[in-house]
């Protein structure tokens, strides 16, 4: 499955593994990982694109859409991991500025 979660036993950090092509096939499935997800209380959230080969520009927007859900300047969420293409695509995107990258 090219897109997992992984909530932490305390359920303040969710890890979302992206594996393969981030792009729009994936997008019910990306969202469902962070969809109902508890936000109160700090939650902090990993996008880890390790296994990522290819990102477009929906997934851009999906990324926009998910920093949105999960409380805009206030959420929580880092980018990690990513390859030197795809960290080229995001830094272009200037999401160094809404996202932690790691």
């Amino acid at each position: 499955m090219p897109v997992t979660s992984e909530v932490s036993e305390d359920g303040k950090m969710t890890t979302i593994k992206i594996g393969g092509r981030f792009d729009f096939a994936v997008q019910n499935e990306f969202r469902d990982c962070y969809y109902n997800a508890k936000t109160d209380g700090g939650a902090k959230f990993i996008i880890d694109m390790g296994g990522a080969n290819y990102m477009d520009s929906s997934a851009l927007g999906m990324l926009l859409m998910m920093r949105e859900y999960l409380g805009g300047n206030t959420a929580d969420i880092s980018i990690e991991n990513s390859s030197p293409d795809i960290k080229n695509i995001l830094t272009v995107a200037n999401f160094q500025s809404l996202f932690h990258m790691v």
